[in-house]
């Protein structure tokens, strides 16, 4: 990361909520053709996540803490804050000596942008502005968030006009934080009606959305120079699991999450 860092643009895109075994199901069916073209193997890695809600894993994440290889450690990490003690930084991990990843990279002459998507970063109270808070430039509308059946799109043509407004040379740091999977999701799936509620069918066709419009994103961030991009989920969610239903709880299905990371390379 080392060499990453200050050589190329950086992607991170959180894909809230979503679930590690729909994602594998989907991308082994063959519905997630746009996604499974990047992905190492054309498979996710199967992580735990360093929160069970929005706000407490991207905290972390922010820190650094990506979600967690879900197998035993210790797992070197890509970015880490320095500290003493740390047994998960190595001589390849990024360090930064600044509070957070964001301020750390813009530290290195990145552009730093937030594109924000669940409530968390709607910067309509103050708990609301706190994780745009770190970021130089933050986008929020409402058609970014989880109401919106066009939310992901909304999302990424934000994302194409950031990247068109930047100098050539700027380096660029872009968060999007995907709100399309998160409840309410049922309006992704032709038939299902307010009255039928979410369910593991309308959470996999959010995905399915979020698939067919992913390449613009993709393709907006390698137009200028290479890109390192990490896409995973900050956490999952219940659907009725042993009884359990929503997350901010301790269920396997809230823990586990996919993961990635991944060059993308500019045109030829």
């Amino acid at each position: 990361m080392n060499e990453v860092v200050g050589r190329d643009d950086l992607l991170l895109l959180t894909l809230d909520t979503l679930r590690y075994d729909i994602a594998v199901e989907l991308t082994a069916a063959g519905r997630l053709p746009n996604l499974a073209a990047h992905l190492p193997g054309g498979t996710w890695e199967r992580r735990h996540a360093p929160g069970n809600f929005t706000y407490a894993s991207h905290q972390a994440m922010f820190a650094g803490f990506l979600p967690t290889p879900a197998s035993p450690g210790p797992h070197p990490r890509l970015f880490a804050a320095r500290f003493a003690g740390s047994e998960t930084t190595a001589e390849r991990t990024f360090v930064f000596d600044t509070p957070d990843l964001v301020s750390g990279l813009a530290a290195r002459g990145y552009r730093t942008v937030c594109v924000g998507g669940v409530g968390f970063f709607n910067k309509q109270g103050a708990l609301g502005g706190v994780l745009p808070g770190m970021f130089q430039e933050s986008h929020w509308e409402p058609e970014f968030s989880v109401a919106s059946p066009t939310s992901f799109e909304a999302q990424v043509t934000r994302a194409e006009k950031t990247v068109a407004e930047l100098p050539a040379r700027q380096r660029l740091f872009l968060f999007v934080n995907a709100s399309a999977l998160h409840q309410p999701n049922w309006f992704h799936l032709p038939g299902a009606t307010r009255e039928t509620g979410d369910s593991r069918e309308t959470h996999a066709a959010a995905l399915e959305y979020i698939d067919r419009h992913v390449g613009r994103l993709f393709a907006a961030m390698s137009s200028r120079r290479r890109c390192f991009a990490i896409v995973c989920s900050d956490h999952g969610t219940a659907y009725g699991d042993d009884g359990y239903t929503g997350h901010r709880l301790g269920h396997d299905c809230v823990w586990t999450v996919p993961y990635s990371h991944f060059f993308l390379e500019p045109p030829a």
